[in-house]
């Protein structure tokens, strides 16, 4: 059912770059079955669009808070989006 999918567009901040944040996210989004992608940003952050089943949105949004090994995540800002905007699979982007 469509009531069953979200999406979402984060935001991580904090030491996120260079701990290899967005290979991390896409083994843990291909894990939970998510479509998106991720990306780093010249600010240091790292933005990732994340869809999918609703547990595993919430799945994902809550281990966006840990990171990988070397990260240090200050905060993590999510607005909702659609699932239109969700490509096929999970991918890294520049």
């Amino acid at each position: 059912m469509a009531g069953d999918r979200k999406a979402a567009l984060v935001r991580i901040t904090g030491k996120v770059q260079g701990v290899c944040f967005r290979v991390w996210t896409r083994d843990e989004a291909e894990r939970l079955g998510l479509a998106g992608w991720v990306r780093n940003e010249t600010d240091g952050s790292v933005t990732a669009l994340i869809a999918g089943p609703d547990t595993a949105v919430a799945t994902m949004l809550g281990r966006f808070w840990k990171g990988p090994p070397g990260a240090s995540v200050a905060d993590v800002a999510i607005e909702d989006a659609s699932t239109v905007e969700a490509p096929a699979g999970f991918r890294i982007t520049r």
